[in-house]
C-alpha cells in the first residue's frame, strides 16, 4: 500500500468510550507523580526511558518500577486510546471484548507485551460501555450479569504494580460494582519460553501482539519461529490474533543477508508459503499495511499525547 493509500482510523468510535474518558484515567491513576511529586523526577525517568528505546534496548527501558511506572504515564495513554479505536473498527475483535460473540458471555483474551497497560484499557473502554449496570437490580437474571471479560498481560518485564494502579482505577471510576466482570492478570513470564498450557493458549479468543513482535524477532529470530508454530498448533479453531507494528523501515527485520517488511515473515508463518491464498492454519480477516490514529489537539493531560502510525494484521485459525 502506497503512503497515498494511508488510512486514518476514527478519534472516536462508538463502542468505545471517548479518548478523553480515556486519557483521564491514566490521570486519576497517576495522580502523585503528574500533579504531586516532583516533576524532575519523572521527567528524568522518562528521558532514560527514551534513550533506551531509541537504543533498541528494551530490555534496559524496563528494568526498574521507576522506568515502568514513567513509561506507561508518558506512552500508554497514546497507546490506549489508539488501540480503542482499532479494537472498535474490527467487527470480531469488538465482540470479542464485549462478550457478544456466539452467544457467548464470557471471553478470554491474552495481550502479549502488554504490560504497560496500553491493551487493558483500551479493551476496558469498551467492555465497560457493554455492561448493563442496571441488571444488578433487575427481578430476574440477565445475561448481562453472568458477563466476564478475563485479560491475560504477558510481559518478560514485571509490570505487577502498575497492572495492580490500572486495576484500582478502573474499579473506582469505571465499572464500580462489576468489577469482578473484569478478571486481570499479570503474568511476568517470557513467551519465547513459556509452555502453551503456561499461557493457556488452547483457551483464548484473541491474542493481541501490539508493537512487540520486532521486540521478539530481535531477541531472537529462532524463539519467535517457534513462538508462532507453537500458536499454529495450539490455538483453538476461530481465536483471532491481532498483530500491530510500526509502519515503515523501523519494523523490517534481517534475516541472512536480506532484510524485509516483518509483516511479511509473519504472514508467511501463519498463512503458508504463497501468503493470503495458501492452505496454511491461519487465514488473513483484516490488513492495512500503513494507518494513522491521530489524537485530537485538545487533549486534557500533562504530557503529549502522540499520533501512531502502524500496520496491523488480523488472523483468525482455522
Amino acid at each position: 500500500m502506497g503512503k497515498d493509500a494511508t488510512k486514518t482510523l476514527p478519534t472516536h468510535h462508538t463502542a468505545s468510550l471517548p479518548p478523553q474518558h480515556i486519557v483521564d484515567l491514566f490521570k486519576v491513576c497517576f495522580d502523585a507523580e503528574l500533579y504531586k511529586s516532583d516533576q524532575g523526577v519523572l521527567s528524568a525517568a522518562i528521558q532514560g526511558v527514551k534513550a533506551d528505546l531509541y537504543n533498541r534496548d528494551y530490555l534496559a527501558a524496563f528494568n526498574s518500577p521507576e522506568k515502568r511506572t514513567a513509561y506507561c504515564i508518558r506512552w500508554s495513554p497514546s497507546r490506549a486510546i489508539a488501540y480503542a479505536s482499532l479494537f472498535s473498527q474490527l467487527r470480531p475483535v469488538r465482540e470479542i471484548i464485549k462478550c457478544e460473540r456466539n452467544g457467548n458471555a464470557s471471553s478470554n483474551v491474552m495481550c502479549i507485551g502488554g504490560g504497560a497497560g496500553g491493551e487493558l484499557i483500551g479493551l476496558a473502554s469498551i467492555f465497560t460501555p457493554s455492561i448493563d449496570f442496571n441488571a444488578k437490580y433487575a427481578t430476574t437474571k440477565s445475561t448481562s450479569q453472568s458477563k466476564e471479560l478475563t485479560v491475560k498481560l504477558v510481559d518478560i518485564a514485571d509490570w505487577s504494580a502498575v497492572v495492580e494502579r490500572l486495576k484500582s482505577s478502573i474499579r473506582d471510576v469505571w465499572l464500580f460494582d462489576h468489577s469482578s466482570d473484569l478478571d486481570v492478570q499479570s503474568l511476568n513470564l517470557n513467551v519465547l519460553k513459556a509452555s502453551a498450557s503456561d499461557l493457556g493458549v488452547p483457551s483464548l479468543d484473541l491474542i493481541t501482539l501490539l508493537f512487540t513482535t520486532n521486540e521478539l524477532f530481535m531477541e531472537d529470530k529462532a524463539g519467535s519461529i517457534r513462538f508462532f508454530q507453537m500458536l499454529n498448533n495450539e490455538c483453538s479453531s476461530g481465536c483471532y490474533l491481532l498483530i500491530a507494528e510500526s509502519a515503515g523501515s523501523y519494523s523490517h527485520i534481517t534475516v541472512g543477508a536480506k532484510k524485509f517488511p516483518i509483516q511479511f515473515l509473519i504472514d508467511t508463518l501463519l498463512l503458508g508459503k504463497r501468503g493470503e491464498e495458501a492452505e496454511g492454519p491461519w487465514e488473513l480477516v483484516d490488513q492495512n499495511d500503513s494507518i494513522w490514529y491521530r489524537a485530537k489537539d485538545d487533549m486534557d493531560y500533562p504530557l503529549k499525547v502522540e499520533n501512531m502510525r502502524f500496520f496491523y494484521r488480523l488472523y483468525r485459525k482455522k
